[in-house]
């Protein structure tokens, strides 16, 4: 009997969840009841073609994370839903949201194959859903995300219906990386990564209320930056509070040095005035907190995880905006 959970001891040992929400252009979320298998898109109700072309955009380099999802409605419901989320160009909030209502999942894979090849079908539905949030529970893939991630989505699922959140919608999703992190959630179509949750951040990060800094210890980053970035970003939305959540934001790394000990970052954003600012931020490594540790339960031996610093910060552009009446 393996006892060892990989989250137990990620907030044993105080790891800084920061900086480990992934990287992707496009999200493809397909509506599929569980059981899910280890290897996810080898599941029982997963239709071949769909694998078929999961295989093809595997191929392609193109970057596109296919995830299953399923709520408490998912197997009494005579249609699959499909949600394509892309990544805007430029300064943005996040994602842009396709949503589909499909009499069957075979056809996922035709409409996905035009979505990422040619354009977007005009078969979309419109909902007044803004927000989805995903929680993995996929307890076939490690352990402590059904430990975790299935509690976890029970309460969040009470905490909407309380707080009376009818745009909101989650849903139990298969692995999406960081499981020593659950309960593991990835709030769309911002595409904000959270980590380590409870109902009581959980509602925060709903309502855009509360103490700001209590998003740090729960905050893995925003999946729109480079990993490196998305430090520079926490520390500024720590610093601007919860209007930070209506800014437009782009970031790129500048430099890296040889070793990869320093790393020069750029973030830009701008406020719903208009106003555009430009700040860069030294990153160090961060020795005290750069770990070697198991990254999953599963895991045979240690990884080593690089954690930076902010070392500085300074602001170098600042364009106000000027209302001519």
């Amino acid at each position: 009997m393996n006892t060892f959970f990989c989250s137990d001891n990620s907030r044993e040992v105080g790891e800084d969840i920061i900086s480990s929400a992934t990287n992707y252009d496009t999200y493809i979320l397909v509506e599929c009841p569980q059981p899910w298998n280890y290897d996810t898109f080898k599941s029982k109700w997963v239709p071949n073609n769909l694998q078929v072309l999961i295989q093809e955009v595997h191929r392609t380099e193109l970057s596109v994370r296919f995830l299953l999802i399923t709520n408490n409605y998912s197997h009494k419901v005579d249609h699959t839903t499909l949600l394509i989320y892309q990544k805007k160009e430029g300064l943005s909030h996040g994602y842009q949201k396709y949503e589909f209502k499909l009499p069957h999942i075979e056809q996922v894979a035709g409409v996905v194959k035009k979505c990422l090849w040619s354009k977007i079908p005009d078969y979309q539905v419109e909902t007044d859903i803004t927000r989805d949030i995903l929680v993995c529970t996929h307890g076939s893939h490690d352990q402590c995300c059904a430990r975790y991630g299935n509690p976890f989505y029970f309460h969040a699922s009470g905490t909407i219906a309380d707080l009376e959140l009818e745009n909101v919608r989650i849903w139990k999703s298969s692995h999406f990386g960081g499981h020593r992190f659950a309960p593991t959630a990835i709030d769309l179509p911002d595409g904000r990564y959270y980590g380590a949750l409870n109902q009581e951040s959980f509602q925060s990060i709903l309502t855009r209320t509360g103490d700001i800094q209590t998003l740090g210890k729960v905050y893995r980053g925003w999946g729109i930056l480079p990993s490196p970035v998305q430090m520079l970003e926490r520390e500024l939305m720590l610093r601007h509070g919860w209007d930070w959540f209506n800014y437009k934001v782009a970031g790129k790394i500048l430099e890296k040095s040889l070793d990869n000990n320093t790393i020069l970052a750029e973030l830009s954003f701008e406020e719903p005035c208009g106003s555009l600012f430009i700040y860069q931020g030294k990153l160090v490594k961060d020795k005290t907190k750069t770990l070697e540790m198991k990254g999953s339960c599963n895991a045979t031996e240690n990884s080593l995880f690089v954690k930076y610093a902010v070392d500085s910060i300074r602001l170098v552009c600042n364009k106000v905006a000027t209302y001519h009446h």
